[in-house]
This record gives C-alpha cells, sequence and structure tokens, in this order.
C-alpha cells in the first residue's frame, strides 16, 4: 500500500474479498490515491475507522451486520471528517436512499471504470457530492422508496423488518433500537399490512421480492 503525502487516503469496505481485491487493483495504478485499509463488516469498518482515520470510506450498501444507512452515522462518529461513497451494484435497492438520507457523500455503481473510480474518489475527497445517474433513488425524508412492486415503508418499518430477516428477535430488536417491544411489534405488524402477508417467515419472503432487502 502507497502512503505518499499528496494522496487520498481510502477505506473499502465489502463482504466480498473478490470486490475488496478488485478495487485494490483498479486503484493501484493512481498515484493520487493510497489504499490503507480494508473491512469485511460495518463494525470492523467503524473500528478501523477510529484507528486510520481514512480520508474517504467505499462502503458497500449492504454488508452482513447492517446497511449503510445505519452504519453512516457511528461512521461519522469515529471520524467526522471521512468522506463516505456508497459502492453497490443494486441500481434500484430501496436502502439507497435511506443511505442518501442518512448523509454519504455519494453513490456509485460497482461497474465503474477504473478511472472512473479514481476521479470519483478524488472528487469526493475534494468535497463534491453527487449520485451515479444510473442509480435509482427516492430521497423522501424519512420513508423507504415504493416501487412499483411493493410498498412504502417508513425508517423504523423498514429497520425493524430487516432485523426480523437477520433472524433476531422482537426483545433484541427493541434493545437494538432502542425501542419498547409493544413499539417493536406494532412496527412489525404494520409493515406485515403492507406487504400483505400473514407472518415473519412470509414477510422476508416478500421483502426480498419487491427488492427491500
Amino acid at each position: 500500500m502507497r502512503t505518499t503525502q499528496a494522496s487520498v487516503r481510502v477505506l473499502v469496505v465489502d463482504d466480498h474479498p473478490v470486490v475488496r481485491q478488485g478495487v485494490a487493483m483498479l486503484l493501484r495504478s493512481d498515484p493520487q490515491i493510497s489504499l490503507i485499509g480494508e473491512a469485511a463488516s460495518a463494525r470492523d469498518a467503524i473500528d478501523t475507522t477510529r484507528r486510520l482515520r481514512p480520508d474517504v470510506i467505499l462502503l458497500d450498501l449492504r454488508l452482513p451486520d447492517m446497511l449503510a444507512c445505519e452504519a453512516i452515522p457511528q461512521l461519522r462518529g469515529a471520524n467526522p471528517t471521512s468522506k463516505i461513497v456508497i459502492f453497490t451494484a443494486y441500481a434500484g435497492h430501496r436502502a439507497l436512499s435511506a443511505a442518501i438520507e442518512a448523509g454519504a457523500d455519494c453513490c456509485l455503481r460497482k461497474d465503474a471504470a477504473d478511472v472512473d473510480l479514481a476521479v470519483t474518489i478524488k472528487r469526493v475527497a475534494r468535497g463534491e457530492r453527487f449520485v451515479d445517474p444510473r442509480l435509482r433513488h427516492d430521497s423522501a425524508p424519512g420513508r423507504i422508496p415504493r416501487s412499483a412492486a411493493g410498498p412504502s415503508l417508513t425508517q423504523r418499518e423498514y429497520e425493524v423488518l430487516r432485523r426480523v430477516a437477520m433472524g433476531e428477535t422482537n426483545p433484541e430488536i427493541a434493545e437494538a433500537l432502542g425501542l419498547s417491544r409493544n413499539t417493536v411489534k406494532t412496527y412489525l405488524q404494520t409493515a406485515l399490512q403492507k406487504l400483505g402477508v400473514r407472518n415473519r417467515v412470509e414477510a422476508i419472503a416478500k421483502a426480498n421480492e419487491v427488492g427491500l432487502l
């Protein structure tokens, strides 16, 4: 890894080693960019950000332990000056606008060419903010955007549903989100009604079908 003084210091966060290796290869030829670290989970990324203080964090939209919209506030807490670029293959995923609302500086498709990726990282490091025009999103605050196939959930309904999909119980979800168990139950019931399903298993299947998870 290069450590030239003029380098933009980049942390790559993705749970797929092939992606991390591919990004490293794409960026290696640019002397103005230094890949200073990698992380496979959001929690690892938060710890690494606190320790290494990268200029730019290249962050996958979906990680094993949390979505980008949940990780961004914690990454900001670990190092407020880090710029965050969402790097995703999911052009129409509903978590995209939640990540934008959470404060992502840029959103970019994973099929970006090497020059585009390097240029984007340097632009973001300079303070620019933008979204790849090929990415579809709806930035209405507090709401996960609607698609032709599915309902519009509030942010809390979405968070509860995602944690259900991760196998968490209502008490676990309540503790994680700082809510009462009854409130979690209410959010879940409302999400089930909007999805038109009867139980958790059907909810997970339907949410995957319409691009919620």
